[in-house]
């Protein structure tokens, strides 16, 4: 979906298939049949925007066969979806039955890590729709904490400079710009917008830049102005940013919250838990089941947990979601004289990993789920006066 700013700049809205993920081109072009396209019809639209996710094995195959990568260019025209940003997070497994630290492997200080993500940006030119020359790839924030070292951050660096390079003589080759964000998350190297100033003032580069995901944002308790106005006085680029919202919860120490806080406490992905205490510095968990055991968090200030919710359908009380974050943020994206950031991405990848209840009951419904997702997204960017564009 695209949208007029108030300067002319074109926005784009797309929604992110991670949450119907595919390990193999093949894969990846039944998404595009059982998926995607019904939602574009769901939301009446003639042409629908995806942020696509291609694991390892689907990206080498593009990468590597040009005559795949046209078919897949081909197969996107013909189902009426176009695609200006990929999700280059996850490496692959997405679909495992247990994902949770699994996603942050390869990191940056891994060669693999800058092979996929050089990849994705090559495939990426190639899908990028004709009337279109810049596209963006969102990628994990350096590493995951534990497994850090001066070591690892050196050879990260490295990578990023040399990630770089790559972009630079691809833009030329083809005229068409990529550039990456690093999309800061709960529990890694670069947690918050705040960390991730140093590394990319050390790289400076404008094609490498940071993916803001106003669920991670909100599981930290950063403020979007704050956040979003440093980044803009340092220069970062933001590249992109992922719309999700967080699970929240304000009264953590009373026992109904407790129990409804449990049924989100599921095996496949991790839920990094967060909370501001009585100082005001921030406490955490590295899962919302530690975070319900014993004492490990403070009790007595809100809790917010690492769980994309959907957008449009807020848990039901005693919880709630940090949509009023995501709110502030796409203001102050989007929201002013100039955007921000001209690529948003819809990113509610945990339908499956809901409560059984609130779980959707075959395609249809998660279709209709997505669809009211973009829906309410779409209505935000126009009160903020973008307007829709066929």
């Amino acid at each position: 979906m695209r949208f007029r700013h108030p300067d002319g700049t074109t926005v784009h809205l797309a929604y992110c298939t991670n949450v119907h993920p595919a390990e193999t081109l093949d894969g990846v072009l039944a998404q595009l049949r059982d998926h995607c396209e019904p939602v574009r019809r769901r939301l009446g639209r003639d042409r629908l925007g995806i942020g696509l996710w291609l694991a390892k094995d689907a990206a080498h195959a593009l990468d590597t066969d040009p005559a795949a990568l046209r078919g897949l260019r081909a197969a996107l025209d013909r189902r009426g979806l176009e695609v200006v940003t990929l999700n280059g997070f996850p490496y692959e497994g997405f679909g495992a039955e247990q994902v949770k630290y699994r996603v942050y492997r390869p990191d940056w200080a891994d060669p693999e890590r800058l092979e996929h993500t050089t990849a994705l940006a090559r495939v990426l030119t190639g899908l990028l729709p004709d009337d279109l020359t810049e596209g963006s790839v969102s990628t994990l924030p350096l590493g995951w904490r534990t497994t850090w070292t001066d070591a690892r951050a050196d050879a990260a660096h490295a990578a990023l400079l040399t990630l770089a390079e790559r972009l630079d003589a691809l833009a030329d080759l083809t005229g068409r710009s990529v550039r990456v964000g690093l999309e800061p998350e709960p529990g890694c190297i670069v947690e918050t917008t705040g960390d991730v100033l140093a590394p990319l003032t050390a790289v400076g580069h404008p094609r490498i830049g940071v993916c803001v995901d106003t669920c991670h944002l909100a599981t930290s308790f950063e403020d979007p102005h704050t956040a979003l106005d440093a980044l803009a006085a340092a220069r970062v680029p933001v590249v992109k940013s992922q719309l999700s919202a967080a699970l929240h919860a304000e009264h953590p120490r009373l026992p109904a919250v407790r129990e409804a806080l449990a049924a989100f406490d599921e095996p496949r992905f991790l839920h990094q838990t967060r909370t501001v205490g009585d100082t005001g510095r921030l406490h955490g968990t590295d899962d919302l089941g530690q975070a319900l055991t014993g004492d490990a968090l403070p009790d007595t200030s809100p809790w917010r947990a690492h769980f994309h919710v959907p957008l449009h359908a807020a848990p039901a009380a005693p919880l709630t979601s940090t949509l009023p974050v995501l709110k502030d943020a796409l203001t102050r994206l989007v929201g002013g004289p100039h955007p921000l950031t001209r690529h948003l991405e819809v990113e509610t990848y945990t339908w499956q990993a809901l409560p059984p209840a609130l779980r959707p009951r075959g395609r249809a419904q998660l279709a209709d789920g997505i669809a009211a997702e973009l829906a309410l997204a779409r209505d935000l960017l126009t009160d903020l006066g973008l307007k829709e564009l066929p």
